[in-house]
């Protein structure tokens, strides 16, 4: 029999959708997910998900970490941490603190990284060109 993995002295419970199973909707859970089979509908974990190889989801992913080995569509929000593994397809947005792309991952999307600040461009005279030019 498993046992549930314990943290910091707390259970985590980990739900597993196997290969094969083809889910339609919306999934929250109060801890880890496991994503082998196939998830159409948005994601909410308050613990970590991870989309295995085979794993496939189409709609968007909130958890505290996030490893996506599979193909997801949708936006992808990892309060702490997202790691594109290898195989991974990824078409969407990313929000995260930390972001790991592994050689080979695909991804297609935005990167917002925690406290982003747009960085203030030199003030460049536009007498400049003219400056630059030979007779």
């Amino acid at each position: 029999m498993l046992k549930p993995r314990q943290i910091n002295g707390n259970t985590e419970d980990i739900t597993i959708i196997s290969n094969g199973v083809k889910i339609e909707g919306k999934v929250t859970s109060s801890g880890s997910i496991r994503v082998d089979g196939t998830l159409h509908g948005d994601l909410n974990a308050r613990g970590n998900v991870t989309v295995g190889e085979h794993g496939s989801i189409n709609g968007e992913i909130i958890a505290n970490i996030v490893a996506i080995g599979g193909k997801v569509v949708g936006t992808v929000n990892a309060k702490e941490k997202l790691v594109l593994e290898t195989k991974c397809v990824l078409k969407g947005d990313i929000i995260t603190k930390v972001l790991v792309i592994e050689a080979g991952a695909k991804f297609d999307g935005k990167s917002n990284m925690g406290d982003v600040r747009e960085v203030n461009r030199p003030n460049i005279s536009p007498n400049l060109k003219d400056e630059n030019k030979t007779g």
